[in-house]
């Protein structure tokens, strides 16, 4: 039996999501990002624009130009060649700009839950893998019984394309070991994209397993987020928005994120972040991660007030 919270506030908001790379990247290097404003609205809107049928646009996009609470479901997805992939990392992030406040809500991948539309219970990661970022949106509202806005999901393929064009990026490593290609050692570990995928895939050798490899993945998009502002890689936001739109979709289109930029930017102000509850438990030789109903019950309270 497994048993693990985390719960923090923080400002820098912005490491939690791979969404948030391309959000603050272009906040950073301010005019000269307008100025290729065509590239970024094109790329929004042909290649990472995915309206999905759970998720009515209409209603949503005038809740984001009213500036009303939104919700947001994050998908990191590990697709492989031509497997369609698992979710290995859902969070609900959402919006409250009445409050000034941001709250980020981790939902443990192996969490046993009924899968919409399937009419069985299995691991909540496994929505994505039967029926893609809809079925996953179907089954987190049903799971939590509240209404998802938005989603964004990148594969994490592209996090090695993201290093591999900033430059190396640098991480503070927490725990040592070796996959028998690289020794991670305790401290600064520089890496490339290759050397960065094996650092956020690992698990088994982890002691906090999957929020171990949370942690890292944190780590890793604040590392991509410092290389990426810095001056030296301005001339690169093209090649860097060109590598989004080849590994990441949303629900958001254009100018649903423009409305974002204008009516959620103070919500960072205040940040939340929060790790479901549960145990882990073995059901005909599979593990799972329960989560209990007055847990389900808290975290809604949450996220709903």
């Amino acid at each position: 039996m497994e048993t693990r919270t985390k719960r923090k506030k923080s400002k820098k908001w912005w490491i939690l999501t791979p969404f948030i790379i391309l959000f603050v990247i272009i906040l950073a290097i301010g005019g000269y990002a307008w100025s290729i404003i065509n590239n970024v609205e094109d790329t929004f809107n042909t290649r990472m624009h995915d309206p999905i049928e759970s998720i009515d646009t209409e209603k949503v996009t005038k809740k984001t130009e009213d500036a009303e609470p939104l919700n947001i479901l994050l998908l990191g997805v590990d697709q492989r060649g031509n497997d369609s992939g698992r979710s290995d990392a859902l969070m609900v992030l959402t919006l409250k700009p009445e409050k000034e406040e941001m709250q980020l809500i981790s939902i443990p991948r192996d969490t046993r839950t009924l899968i919409a539309g399937k009419g069985f219970e299995d691991k909540i990661n496994h929505a994505y893998a039967f029926g893609g970022a809809d079925m996953s949106v179907q089954t987190v509202q049903n799971f939590l019984d509240i209404e998802i806005d938005y989603f964004v999901r990148i594969n994490m393929e592209g996090l090695k394309e993201l290093v591999d064009e900033v430059g190396a990026i640098t991480v503070q490593n927490e725990i040592e070991w070796n996959d028998g290609k690289y020794e991670f050692t305790k401290g600064p570990v520089q890496m490339d994209g290759d050397k960065t995928l094996a650092y956020v895939r690992m698990r088994k050798q982890d002691p906090a397993g999957d929020f171990g490899r949370t942690d890292r993945q944190r780590k890793v998009i604040q590392a991509i987020i410092d290389q990426g502002a810095n001056v030296a890689n301005v001339t690169k936001v093209d090649e860097m928005i060109d590598i989004m739109g080849n590994n990441m979709s949303t629900s958001l289109d254009f100018n649903n994120m423009k409305s974002l930029l204008s009516g959620y930017s103070n919500t960072r102000r205040n940040m939340n972040s929060y790790q479901m509850q549960g145990s882990g438990t073995t059901i005909d030789g599979i593990y799972y991660y329960i989560v209990p109903n007055e847990e389900i019950t808290k975290v809604r309270e949450m996220i709903v007030n």
